[in-house]
């Protein structure tokens, strides 16, 4: 059993100083109960905390650690560039290097801008696509979340979700008038909503793959019906990939399933787990940003040469080991099925949901297909569930609505790890 004594000191140490103890707050456990370890170090597909227990970790950031903790050549890039000075405010050689290479795996991102995080990318995708069809309407799904701007923050699932709150306060009425919240995976709604607002929506913006739900994937044809919509109505379709960008494959969601967005947002694992986002699209609306048009961004930490060397380094190895995304499929698949069989055999009620290597196990019948059946899960078997694997050394995402991701340092012993600590955790819940 974990010991967690210089955890709780942290914790409540951090409380003094910083709101609830936490800079976001699914770190404060409060959908799973128990106490939250404080982690100070991790390798590979390994974390330790403040107490010196250690985890086989399936958060990974929540995603961008692709390659697993300190991946060397990652560590190697951030430690070189350093040691030419942290940051500049000013243009330098690597951003373009990074930019190429992004758009070498997402074509539809003719040009590209880099931002700090995935909300600046989502925020500024938001007001780009107003700016270019001079329309004020967007349309997002209900699950989704694309960020803390407030014009998105609205039925956004993710830590919203696990903290029963409905949107948030702050935000005013008028913020969130002008966007439209739909259920996910149901085109008729999408085309009700066109027929409702003729010539006045100006983009969808969705997770190809929802990861802010638990993990949710596109219905069959799905994503090419909202394509032709939104190319029937004049409207721009932006696909968020902050979650699924070089994780279902090297071009992400848009390779895996064939779709080409007008505009695309990326996320921190563009920066091989860095603080950096980007937003990219169509040459013809890209020109739109400052200073070719008059739609503005800024930032001074905008292409930090840290996190452009971390991601150079991290999308080069994806670019040059193709390899990657079979070994990740395969250890996903064992992994994932694995768990599922136990639990039946446990007598508890699961349905595993899973592309790639994005998955969750929801505590509830199936298919969960949306927002409406996703919360239909169990929070509270999740949390006891959550705790038992924490016990036994897996560190699982802290809330039912947050996908787990496994990387390419996880082995075939980690995967084998995992199902034996789970079927012990299902042993015990049902004794």
């Amino acid at each position: 059993m974990r010991t967690l004594t210089e955890s709780r000191r942290l914790q409540a140490r951090a409380e003094a100083f910083i709101p609830g103890g936490v800079n976001s707050p699914v770190r404060a456990f409060r959908s799973v109960g128990g106490d939250a370890p404080f982690l100070v170090r991790g390798s590979g597909s390994r974390l330790w905390d403040a107490d010196g227990n250690e985890y086989l970790d399936y958060v990974g950031s929540w995603g961008p650690l692709i390659l697993g903790h300190a991946f060397p050549p990652v560590v190697e890039a951030i430690t070189r560039a350093a040691q030419n000075g942290t940051s500049f405010g000013a243009s330098t050689p690597s951003e373009a290097d990074l930019a190429e290479l992004v758009q070498s795996a997402f074509p539809a991102a003719e040009k590209i801008r880099f931002v700090s995080s995935g909300t600046e990318a989502t925020m500024t995708a938001i007001r780009l696509a107003r700016a270019f069809t001079n329309r004020k309407y967007i349309i997002k799904f209900e699950g989704c979340y694309h960020g803390h701007a407030d014009a998105l923050l609205v039925k956004a699932g993710s830590g919203v979700a696990t903290l029963g709150i409905p949107g948030s306060a702050g935000v005013p009425e008028e913020v969130v008038q002008f966007t439209l919240a739909l259920p996910y995976n149901d085109i008729a709604a999408v085309e009700q909503a066109f027929a409702n607002f003729p010539g006045q929506i100006a983009a969808i913006i969705l997770e190809p793959v929802v990861g802010n739900m638990g993990l949710v994937p596109p219905g069959h044809g799905y994503l090419q019906a909202l394509r032709d919509l939104t190319t029937r109505n004049g409207a721009l379709l932006i696909i968020d990939e902050v979650m699924t960008g070089f994780r279902l494959a090297f071009g992400g969601a848009q390779e895996l399933y064939g779709i080409r967005p007008d505009l695309t947002t990326l996320g921190k694992i563009i920066g091989g787990g860095l603080p950096v986002g980007a937003y990219g699209g169509r040459a013809d609306i890209m020109n739109l940003v400052a200073p070719l048009g008059p739609m503005y961004q800024a930032g001074t930490l905008s292409g930090n040469p840290l996190a452009m060397a971390a991601g150079i380094a991290a999308v080069t190895h994806l670019k040059e080991h193709p390899e990657i995304y079979k070994h990740l499929e395969a250890n996903s698949t064992a992994l994932v099925q694995g768990i599922a069989i136990e639990a039946h055999h446990a007598g508890i009620t699961m349905t595993a949901n899973r592309v790639g290597s994005m998955f969750t196990w929801f505590f509830c019948p199936g298919p969960v297909t949306d927002w409406d059946s996703a919360a239909k899960a169990d929070t509270a078997a999740f949390g006891r569930f959550h705790r038992a694997m924490l016990d036994r050394g897996i560190y699982l995402p802290p809330s039912q609505f947050e996908a787990a991701f496994l990387s390419a340092a996880h082995t075939e012993s980690d995967i084998g790890h995992t199902i034996a600590a789970a079927k012990e955790a299902f042993a015990a819940a049902a004794g």
